[in-house]
């Protein structure tokens, strides 16, 4: 898909620009969609895993698992019955603890798509776990130079990638990164000043795709240099900023980085769908007041609009 760089501005994400840049075929059963793997929801937030493992589905991935503080796997597991739960070791207050890779592990090895972070409440912890994620992956010679399952960080967990930022090297070429503004300014150490090249600053130094408030980031390929590739999302409501918003992007891009697309397609496609989703809720019943989990309904008819 060609862009535009080197001071060139954004690419403007139009209905006619995704329709040159399809999404794969649905594939003859669900495994031929991909699987989402869903690592957050803590005691006392486990609707925003479910929000996120929605969206996924919503947006066209195969196979869902939730995996989530214990407390509230069951739960999860009725509300959602699409997935299938998986229950975390979690601290006193309900909060998701990273010693319980184990429970997990041949998921983490299945899945064609790992979303951390909807629904962490704790920062520490956070970081505990994107450290573990990575040393298991290092400790098994995991996989390098952009293979093997993409990783979509959301929320507490983008707080904590900073941490481990000189462990990232497994992750690099296959990570993508939904930070509100506010996230970013976490991630830059520094005020935002002007979002595209923020954004794009963000997508250098993490070697990451990036969606954020609207701008998408593609870092320079680390083989030939360049520029950081834009894009700019064209719809969008500000009924968006109701709570859980995010993690319907973030699941929604997790679930078509199953599907077979690249990370860059993934988070165009995924912050356009959701923008549009507002769109169409805020002219059928009004501006504010729909919901987040309204927002990942209106995805398959989106998708079909645009002929996928």
């Amino acid at each position: 898909m060609s862009t535009r760089g080197n001071g060139a501005g954004p690419v403007p994400v139009t209905p006619s620009l995704l329709r040159e840049w399809p999404l794969p075929a649905p594939g003859e059963d669900k495994y031929s969609r991909g699987s989402v793997l869903v690592v957050g929801g803590a005691r006392a937030t486990p609707g925003a895993a479910l929000l996120a493992g929605t969206a996924a589905l919503r947006a066209g991935a195969g196979k869902l698992t939730l995996a989530v503080a214990g407390s509230v796997a069951v739960q999860v597991g009725v509300a959602l019955p699409e997935c299938g739960a998986i229950a975390l070791p979690e601290t006193a207050d309900g909060s998701v603890k990273a010693d319980g890779l184990d429970r997990i592990s041949s998921y983490l090895d299945k899945a064609d798509a790992i979303l951390v972070g909807p629904g962490l409440d704790d920062p520490d912890l956070a970081e505990e776990l994107l450290r573990a994620l990575l040393e298991r992956e290092s400790a098994d010679g995991g996989p390098k130079d952009g293979e093997g399952a993409a990783v979509v960080l959301d929320a507490f967990a983008l707080g904590g990638l900073t941490k481990v930022e000189d462990q990232l090297e497994p992750w690099r070429g296959r990570l993508i990164l939904t930070p509100n503004p506010k996230e970013a300014e976490i991630l830059l150490g520094r005020d935002i000043g002007d979002l595209e090249s923020d954004v794009a600053a963000v997508a250098e130094r993490f070697g990451a795709v990036v969606s954020c408030q609207g701008i998408v980031a593609r870092p320079p390929s680390p083989q030939g240099g360049g520029e950081p590739e834009l894009w700019k999302i064209t719809t969008g409501y500000g009924g968006l900023g109701t709570s859980g918003s995010g993690d319907v992007l973030a699941g929604a891009i997790a679930g078509l980085r199953a599907r077979g697309t690249s990370g860059a397609q993934a988070a165009c496609w995924g912050t356009h769908l959701h923008a549009a989703a507002a769109d169409r809720l805020a002219s059928r019943m009004g501006p504010l007041g729909f919901l987040a989990r309204e927002l990942a309904d209106e995805l398959p008819a989106l998708m079909l609009e645009l002929n996928t």
